[in-house]
């Protein structure tokens, strides 16, 4: 699968807060999702070693076709993309999130996911 690129984003990703990221990440990601090292997958993948690896290759985990055959590599921009609305961006993933859709609210949780997942 060749490589799929990022739209571009009008003044680029938000700087985004990491603390309010982790709120965001426990009230609405936490449920379904990790990202403490080692830790088992839950409903949805464990995202530890999130940025730079492909879609659909957390070893483990049982991915839809739709998300290991995307052909996304998850940055920062990816993310913005996805977290705004999974199944608009990845039709057939099994992500049951409807998303974020204030720019800011993105921002915050790429933030701290840069931190919790490297």
């Amino acid at each position: 699968m060749p490589e799929r690129e990022a739209a571009p984003i009008k003044n680029g990703v938000p700087k985004g807060d990491a603390a309010k990221g982790a709120k965001t990440f426990k009230t609405k990601c936490a449920q379904c999702h990790t990202v403490d090292a080692g830790a088992g997958h839950k409903q949805g993948p464990n995202l530890n070693g999130l940025f730079g690896r492909p879609a659909g290759t957390a070893d483990g985990f049982s991915y839809t076709k739709a998300n290991s055959s995307s052909g996304i590599t998850w940055s920062a921009e990816h993310l913005y993309h996805y977290l705004e609305n999974p199944k608009k961006y990845i039709p057939g993933t099994k992500m049951v999130f409807a998303g974020l859709k204030k720019r800011g609210d993105r921002g915050d949780l790429i933030a701290y996911l840069k931190e919790s997942t490297a």
